[in-house]
């Protein structure tokens, strides 16, 4: 209640009437602590329907009277033109009439990915000891189809109805009910219940099977962005197929993910790490995905980069060693409750939200906290970056817990970052069809007592229920963790049945007839297991998206405004721009001299000796984010100067400039690139040098 108050837009409040807001926020609080109370007494959910009705209506009304804070949106179409026009990225094949959702990246572009992608290796990769491989983007049929991409990596897609009966554009079908859900809650003629209706079926959408998004979409009316009428849903597989080899005999596909060749390397990466667990695997690399109506520029796209980490854990130990240390981190957290309920995020420290099971495991809340952390170094603001759980439906059966970065842009809330704890299902899977052992092994110091639970089948009855489905049961007792093996015992004791969901998703129902469970106890020296894994999945071109936004300002120039990416320092494209303050010879060769020192020592600059003023050539360079400038000017050469040899240091964001010795250069940006100077310390420790902007 307090985080929503603190969301209320207060220069609109103090336009309202105070005494009537002050009202409604009392009996927001009292509302609040009426379902507080009711929670705590365990009531059941019919209980609190008409509570929780009665709050949104409250908090409604409050919205309506004074308004909600909106972030601070860029604007998209001078941040795109910039983009365009300094050649960071742009529509492929351009001089053919382009090709939707594949893009190109310019000098600018190349270099801000290459310097986010060295960042990355150095914060996960280098920090946390992974094991990094490089497989190839041609993957064999086999492979995904034992994943289940084939079966079942698909999206909804709609055709548009054109007058002549025949099929115009193809969409993707919950993006069109998205966009109409937004569209109807924001008209002013909605009705308050209507209103939440629409939220709540808004926060679901992406939970939505064929039929039910087909029935919301008739609901609300939705039409193509043409305004012609549409089909119902199906499904569209989005992954590209190809064939391998001139033959024809070996189909394959372009891999929709990287994580795939981590998965059928395990039993190579164990053995390279000595046999101990736990270790991760990770890949940077290229990802095909053939969307429906690509859109958004690099947020919707169909061919990608991928940065992906696959953590190889015990399934009965999900602690991770290093978990105290991000303990205290803040996150901003989207639980599935506050979603269901049409309630913002809630601000709490990852070890909270472990210890009070909002999280389901130590490891996967070390990955979301070291990903916080991660965007925050590039630059993301903290306050437009929230972690969302999947709801229940979203999820795949195996998997345990799922959060997803999302970062506030210009587009709404992105998906950036996928962390998963996808339990042992991709090793099982890979086992069983290739009958290769994805086992690891733990070793006790001293003998444990274990406690095993074993099943007696009663095959012929099994074979007789369920017949063509009986291998997908049998492999799905198979690879039921002791834990999960507890709770199917329980349940078949005490109601002599039990549903269970296959990895088909067919959900059947188990007896205690067929199925018995018995518990066992032995010690032993060590035992082996198919570990679980947790997975963060970093899309990258989102993020480069995204980081732009975030960077993207204007200020006020002398007769204009001035357009500034403010990159950190570590990702900029290029770090330091090189500027005669006049075209003379002396200086274009104290330039090159200059030039040579910060190259030396590994900085990437940009010369500009065209005739334009020191002015504009500064605001060129601010333009395409460079952190600081060196300038060269008359005193830089003038022997008889007590300033010979030496140059003026411009910080983008302050502009200030100090000055420091030309040999100094290479040097000083290097370590402020690096961030192991700050511009503060230089500020300290070198004389200050009137700015000429």
């Amino acid at each position: 209640n307090a985080e929503y108050m603190g969301a209320i837009d207060k220069s609109a409040m103090s336009q309202a009437d105070p005494a009537k807001v002050a009202e409604l926020q009392q009996q927001i609080a009292e509302q609040a602590r009426i379902i507080s109370q009711l929670k705590s007494e365990n009531a059941v959910k019919e209980q609190l329907k008409a509570p929780v009705e009665a709050l949104r209506k409250l908090k409604g009304e409050l919205e309506q009277l004074v308004g909600t804070v909106k972030a601070d949106i860029v604007d998209r179409g001078a941040l795109e033109e910039t983009l365009k026009r300094r050649f960071f990225y742009i529509n492929s094949f351009g001089i053919y009439g382009g090709v939707k959702g594949l893009y190109d990246f310019g000098p600018p572009g190349c270099a801000l990915k290459a310097n986010f992608l060295n960042l990355w290796r150095q914060f996960f990769v280098l920090e946390e000891n992974m094991l990094e491989i490089d497989c190839p983007c041609l993957t064999p049929f086999p492979v995904l189809e034992t994943s289940g991409h084939v079966e079942k990596f698909t999206d909804y897609m709609v055709k548009e109805i054109t007058a002549d009966g025949k099929a115009g554009e193809f969409f993707r079908a919950d993006h069109l009910l998205k966009e109409r859900l937004e569209e109807f809650i924001a008209e002013p003629a909605t009705a308050l219940p209507d209103k939440r209706e629409a939220e709540l079926v808004l926060s679901q959408v992406d939970n939505l099977k064929a039929k039910e998004l087909g029935d919301q979409m008739k609901k609300y009316g939705v039409k193509s962005p043409n305004g012609l009428p549409i089909s119902d849903p199906e499904p569209f597989n989005l992954m590209f197929p190809t064939q391998i080899g001139p033959t024809g005999l070996n189909p394959g596909f372009l891999r929709p993910e990287t994580a795939q060749g981590i998965f059928v390397n395990f039993r190579k990466l164990l053995e390279f790490n000595g046999g101990k667990m736990p270790f991760a695997g990770a890949q940077i690399g290229q990802a095909f995905r053939n969307e429906i109506s690509p859109r958004a520029g690099l947020l919707r796209v169909r061919e990608f980069t991928l940065a992906e980490i696959e953590h190889f854990v015990n399934p009965e130990d999900k602690s991770h060693p290093k978990f105290d240390r991000i303990r205290g981190q803040h996150l901003n957290l989207f639980p599935r409750n506050r979603q269901l309920m049409v309630e913002g995020p809630q601000r709490i420290t990852i070890g909270d939200a472990v210890d009070q099971g909002m999280v389901n495991n130590q490891t996967l809340g070390y990955f979301m906290a070291r990903t916080h952390q991660f965007l925050v170094k590039c630059g993301i603001k903290e306050q437009h970056l929230r972690f969302r759980q999947h709801l229940e439906h979203e999820m795949a059966h195996y998997a345990s817990d799922c959060w997803d970065a999302e970062i506030e842009t210009s587009y709404g809330w992105v998906e950036v970052v996928g962390h998963a704890d996808r339990a042992c299902f991709d090793l099982s899977q890979h086992a069983k069809k290739t009958s290769t052992n994805m086992d690891a092994r733990e070793e006790f110091d001293q003998p444990r007592l274990v406690v095993e639970h074993d099943y007696t089948l009663n095959n012929q009855l099994l074979g007789k229920t369920f017949k063509k489905s009986n291998k997908e049961v049998l492999d799905y007792l198979q690879g039921l963790p002791d834990k999960k093996r507890v709770l199917l015992k329980e349940q078949l004791e005490k109601d002599s049945k039990a549903d269970v969901t296959l990895a088909t998703g067919e959900t059947v129902t188990l007896t205690s007839e067929m199925v018995t469970i018995t518990k066992t106890e032995k010690r032993v020296q060590s035992r082996t297991f198919i570990p679980s894994v947790i997975e963060p999945s970093y899309g990258v071109g989102r993020i480069l998206y995204s980081i732009l936004e975030h960077s993207y300002y204007q200020r006020e120039g002398d007769d204009e405004q001035r357009t500034v990416l403010r990159f950190p320092p570590i990702l900029a494209p290029f770090k330091c721009s090189v500027l005669p303050l006049m075209i003379k010879p002396e200086l274009l060769a104290a330039t090159e001299r200059v030039s040579e020192i910060l190259r030396a020592s590994g900085v990437s600059l940009k010369v500009d000796s065209t005739g334009a003023g020191i002015g504009k050539r500064y605001a060129r360079t601010d333009e395409i984010g460079v952190p600081f400038g060196v300038t060269v000017d008359m005193a830089t050469v003038d022997r008889s100067s007590e300033l010979f040899d030496t140059v003026t240091l411009r910080e983008r964001d302050t502009m200030k400039q100090v000055r420091i010795k030309l040999s100094e250069a290479g040097d000083i940006v290097s370590r402020l690139c690096d961030d192991r100077l700050s511009w503060e310390t230089v500020l300290q420790t070198y004389p200050a040098q009137a700015a000429s902007e």
